[in-house]
């Protein structure tokens, strides 16, 4: 915790990595400040409102992102974080039908692979990776490399409606398991 007035917490998965977004409220002085991964974005002291709205953006593509500030009776108050637009679940679960996470571990050092369904953009540990596509007879290839490892994300029909499109990432020609998170 950064600070005495910390009352909110939330980890919220982008293409870039994950952030942690902390939220400081001192309900005596007014004070408002916006943490994202420990560095402070917002800051508002001696705000005679103690409802409202903080915004500021999170990442590498600037994604908007608001805490919302409510009363719940006498001195209680809620806090809710609204990402792109979205309550922060309705936000992941956008999120899971848009991207695929995978986590790998490749000499000695932890990756975090994400594409993009929609752009077919890849991202690795925050960097947005130079890629090669080609097309194959079951679907399509995207080539990167991950240090001094090969990388392919494999585009396939899953056969059925339901099933939709498959993406599998091979390291090295070895298949990693999707990540749950995203």
């Amino acid at each position: 915790m950064l600070g005495g007035d910390v009352v909110a917490l939330w980890e919220v998965a982008l293409s870039d990595g994950v952030y942690r977004i902390e939220f400081a409220h001192g309900t005596t002085t007014g004070k408002r400040v916006v943490y994202v991964n420990g560095k402070e974005v917002v800051r508002k002291d001696w705000m005679f409102k103690l409802v409202g709205r903080e915004t500021f953006t999170v990442g590498e593509a600037e994604t908007k992102a608001a805490i919302n500030i409510e009363a719940v009776g006498g001195f209680a108050y809620e806090y809710s974080l609204d990402v792109d637009g979205k309550s922060l679940q309705k936000f992941i679960d956008n999120r899971a039908k848009t991207t695929e996470t995978w986590l790998l571990r490749a000499d000695g050092s932890d990756y975090r692979v994400v594409l993009e369904k929609d752009t077919m953009d890849v991202w690795c540990n925050g960097q947005k990776m130079d890629t090669t596509g080609e097309f194959v007879d079951d679907g399509t290839e995207t080539f990167f490399t991950v240090g001094e490892h090969e990388c392919c994300i494999k585009t396939t029909s899953g056969g059925k409606k339901k099933s939709g499109i498959i993406h599998h990432l091979l390291l090295d020609g070895e298949k990693i398991p999707a990540s749950s998170t995203t």
